[in-house]
């Protein structure tokens, strides 16, 4: 469904296609995160001026804020070859191997998901961020025996939107640790604009700013929004995304004022009419009909940051804020209005 898969931290096939064009391919390019992409410039300067390939780096934070693009501009700026993997494809340590053998001097590997890793293909890694070699288990039984493999310097750039799950010794090798937060309102109106320009698309101030006020503080759906009201207006504006084609786009994606979607609207709906909490994850995401992992990563951290979700120990409760928004009396938990 439209209304919920425009949240999602899942990159479609066209988000893809978008991403080529949209992609920054320079520091001076990409809008937001200041303080992060500063201390990523020093670092790269101080690795070019000692001659060695930069500190292994972990970049966490919610989906869709950057992590990917920061580690695609490194290598960019590094001018070297970046390989590509995600956690849950390293399922053995010959995998592991296999794309750590083929490494080139300060090339870069980028694991996405790393705290989805196999905890086996971890250990390995180990003596590879450290010593730049892996221990390969070659046969089995009696004429099993160990061979130790050279590796080239490298850099490993870790990403993850659930730092909490990573293990302490994976987390300790890490160099350089950076996390990425919601995009204000105002980086986001830059995003929209310069998206537009490079689509094409013919769009005013003001409709600009409404795009960026509802896209929960990220980039990714910054650009999902406007290449759907893109659609409104090629079909019901004239090409033109003017303020009334950009709230019609954005009502039709089911995205309200303040940027809460379906989904949204339904985890604070279930809290509240447990009595505004606590409620557990899993009672959440039955009443949802979502995964847990998903709640949590892609929608929760809008929420507790917005300030319409407390996490305690016992679980998720409702903020006064949750009840003011979805039409409720905080006393008695009785709606007041609907959507």
């Amino acid at each position: 469904m439209l209304k919920e898969d425009i949240l999602s931290s899942a990159i479609i096939v066209e988000d893809k296609n978008l991403d080529l064009t949209l992609r920054p391919k320079r520091f001076s390019d990409f809008i937001g995160q200041d303080r992060i992409k500063e201390n990523l410039l020093i670092y790269i300067e101080a690795a070019k001026k000692r001659g060695e390939p930069l500190d292994h780096i972990l970049f966490s934070g919610p989906p869709g804020l950057g992590k990917t693009t920061l580690s695609q501009i490194i290598a960019n700026e590094i001018n070297t070859a970046i390989k590509t993997t995600s956690g849950p494809i390293l399922d053995k340590p010959v995998d592991l191997a296999g794309i750590l053998s083929n490494l080139q001097q300060g090339d870069i590997l980028f694991i996405d998901e790393i705290h989805r890793m196999n905890t086996t293909v971890e250990e390995y890694l180990y003596s590879a961020m450290e010593d730049f070699s892996i221990d390969i288990i070659i046969d089995q039984g009696p004429k099993a025996r160990s061979v130790k493999i050279n590796l080239p310097k490298f850099t490993l750039i870790g990403s993850t939107t659930r730092e909490g799950l990573l293990t302490a010794p994976l987390r300790s090798r890490f160099g350089v640790l950076e996390k990425l937060v919601f995009y204000p309102w105002t980086d986001l109106y830059r995003i929209v604009n310069n998206s537009a320009r490079i689509l094409s698309i013919q769009i005013n101030e003001k409709s600009a700013e409404i795009i960026a006020k509802r896209s929960r503080g990220t980039p990714r759906i910054t650009n999902r929004f406007l290449r759907r009201i893109r659609d409104v207006a090629q079909v019901r504006g004239n090409d033109i995304i003017t303020e009334e084609v950009a709230r019609m786009g954005l009502e039709m994606l089911g995205v309200d004022e303040n940027g809460l979607g379906e989904m949204d609207r339904k985890i604070l709906e279930t809290v509240i009419r447990y009595g505004g909490g606590p409620v557990g994850l899993k009672t959440i995401a039955v009443s949802v009909s979502e995964e847990e992992d998903t709640i949590e990563e892609v929608y929760e951290s809008f929420l507790i940051q917005g300030g319409y979700l407390d996490k305690t120990p016992r679980g998720r409760i409702a903020t006064k804020l949750a009840y003011e928004h979805l039409g409720y009396n905080a006393e008695t938990g009785l709606q007041k209005r609907l959507f």
